[in-house]
C-alpha cells in the first residue's frame, strides 16, 4: 500500500536574492523551513526537524547566523505542533544546519538517520559549518552513538544518484547529495517524490548554482560538488522525479505523493 508525504512549515527566514544570486533582481523573498512527514503502515519518518524557538542558546556564532538569516517561528509552526512527536520512528537529518535541527529536542525515542560525514562535522566544526551546539539536545551524542542508522555507503542509483535503502524494500532511498554541507543527505521516496533538502535555495534557483555571490559560495562545503548534484537533480526531474527542496513553499495538508 502507498504510504503518504506531507509538508509542514516549520518555521522561515528572509533573504534578497540579489545577495545570494549574480545578476538577480532585488527581491526579499520567504524562505520556510519545511519538514517532511512520510507515514507507511508503522513507519513515520521525519526528514529534517524545522527551527527552534527562541531564545538560543548558541553564544556569538548562533548571534552571527541570525544576523545574517534571522529566524521566525511563529506559534503553532514548531515541529511538535504539526507532528504528534510519540509516532515518529525515524528522524532523517539532511545536514546540520539551525534550520534543520532546530525540533530534534522532541523526538528522544526516533531512530536518528545521519549521513557518516555529519559525524565528521560534529567532531572537528569550523565556522563556515553552521553548527550551533547549542540547539542539540542532551542526549543527542548517546542516540548517535546507540540508536542512529549513519550511513557510510551508497551504491548507483536512478539518474547517476547514490543511494542507501533504508528499509531495504526500495520505499525509501536516501540520497548522496554533495556540496551544500559535509553530509548533506536527499532522499527518494517511493520512487517519485525527491527530498533535495538544501541542493538549492529553491526550485527556481537550482540552473544559478553557478552564479551564488560570494557569501553563499564561502559557507558551501564543497562548490564542485554543489553543481555536479544540481546537474543530476535536473536529470532526475527529467526522467520523472519531483524535486521538493527544504526552502520552497509546498501546499499543506495535500499528499505529496498523490
Amino acid at each position: 500500500m502507498r504510504g503518504e508525504l506531507h509538508a509542514h512549515t516549520c518555521g522561515h527566514t528572509h533573504h534578497d536574492l540579489a545577495g545570494l544570486v549574480a545578476g538577480h533582481p532585488r527581491e526579499r523573498r520567504r524562505f520556510p523551513s519545511t519538514v517532511f512527514c512520510w507515514r507507511a503502515g508503522d513507519r513515520v519518518v521525519l526528514f529534517d526537524t524545522g527551527y527552534a524557538p527562541q531564545p538560543w542558546d548558541t553564544g556569538l556564532t548562533g548571534n552571527l547566523y541570525r544576523r545574517l538569516l534571522p529566524p521566525h517561528l511563529p506559534p503553532g509552526q514548531d515541529v511538535a505542533e504539526r507532528v504528534d512527536p510519540s509516532t515518529v520512528t525515524h528522524v532523517v537529518l539532511s545536514h546540520l544546519h539551525p534550520d534543520h535541527v532546530g525540533g530534534l529536542r522532541h523526538f528522544p525515542h526516533a531512530t536518528l538517520v545521519l549521513h557518516g560525514e555529519q559525524l565528521a562535522t560534529l567532531a572537528s566544526p569550523r565556522l563556515r559549518d553552521g553548527l550551533l551546539r547549542g540547539l542539540l539536545p542532551s542526549w543527542f551524542g548517546e542516540a548517535v552513538r546507540d540508536r542512529a542508522v549513519v550511513v557510510d555507503a551508497f551504491t548507483p542509483g536512478p539518474w547517476g544518484l547514490a543511494t542507501h535503502d533504508l528499509f531495504g524494500d526500495g520505499r525509501y532511498l536516501l540520497l548522496d547529495l554533495p556540496g551544500h554541507a559535509r553530509g548533506h543527505l536527499g532522499a527518494l521516496v517511493e520512487g517519485r517524490a525527491l527530498l533535495a533538502g538544501d541542493a538549492a535555495w529553491g526550485r527556481d534557483l537550482l540552473p544559478a548554482a553557478e552564479r551564488l555571490r560570494a557569501l553563499p559560495r564561502w559557507i558551501t562545503h564543497d562548490g564542485a560538488a554543489h553543481l555536479a548534484t544540481s546537474r543530476l537533480l535536473l536529470r532526475a526531474e527529467g526522467g520523472g522525479a519531483r524535486l521538493l527542496f527544504a526552502h520552497d513553499e509546498h501546499p499543506e495538508g495535500v499528499d505529496l505523493l498523490a
